[in-house]
């Protein structure tokens, strides 16, 4: 299921064009002046082209854009979760922000792609209760877009504990103002996450709206990381 979904990110100019539609919506009202046309012609066409042809499938079929609101006032740096091909990083980068990757190294198409938008990538899979790699550095914004890492429809759905694990130690990975932005993945029930679950992140003061979960790097939330610290978990 996982490799057969990741297959669907195949590369294609309207894949490109829907990341630049969906992550820059936030900078209309600035009137950002960045068009689709503009990202395409900063890669290099030649290399694209023949990573397109090796890879390319006669139906991909169609995922859920990323899209994030970035505040063009000030840069920021971005660790995205599950990266993929990097486009959502590429583009952040045209817009003066700074990204990491992470993600699973399981695709050539995926590690060729990053390589050659200049995307920085650092390879690891997110397990349950296995805390992430040192970066070297904190981030203002972590994203994690279509989620699958909580083995989503796979046996072992991720719970509360799974996620309280995985939540603590990613806000080491926060500046004090920083943001956690996560898109779930619809589940086989066509829920995306348990009453429980739900429950669990409210009490963390995130901000849901049906598979985004916005959390911020609150007080509550450090004080539950604080407390878990203090029982070893």
């Amino acid at each position: 299921m996982r490799f057969r979904h990741k297959i669907r990110k195949l590369v294609d100019g309207r894949s490109l064009a829907s990341a630049r539609k969906h992550t820059l919506r936030a900078f209309r009202s600035n009137r950002f002046p960045l068009e689709t046309q503009r990202v395409i012609e900063t890669i290099d066409p030649a290399a694209f082209e023949q990573i397109r042809r090796q890879y390319l499938v006669a139906d991909p079929g169609a995922d859920w854009p990323k899209y994030l609101e970035l505040d063009v006032a000030r840069p920021k740096q971005i660790l995205d979760l599950g990266c993929g091909a990097g486009y959502f990083l590429y583009i952040a980068q045209l817009l003066g922000h700074s990204g990491v990757g992470l993600d699973m190294d399981r695709l050539p198409m995926f590690r060729e792609i990053t390589r050659l938008l200049g995307v920085r990538r650092v390879v690891q899979r997110i397990q349950a209760f296995r805390p992430l790699p040192n970066f070297g550095q904190k981030f203002d914004v972590v994203t994690a877009f279509m989620i699958c890492f909580n083995n989503h429809k796979m046996p072992g759905l991720w719970d509360v504990p799974e996620w309280e694990f995985f939540l603590n130690d990613l806000a080491k990975h926060l500046k004090p103002r920083g943001r956690i932005w996560l898109e779930l993945n619809q589940e086989y029930d066509g829920t995306f996450y348990t009453p429980e679950l739900e429950e669990f992140f409210q009490k963390r003061e995130a901000k849901i709206d049906e598979q985004k979960v916005i959390l911020n790097s609150s007080p509550r939330a450090r004080a539950s990381i604080s407390r878990a610290a203090r029982s070893g978990r």
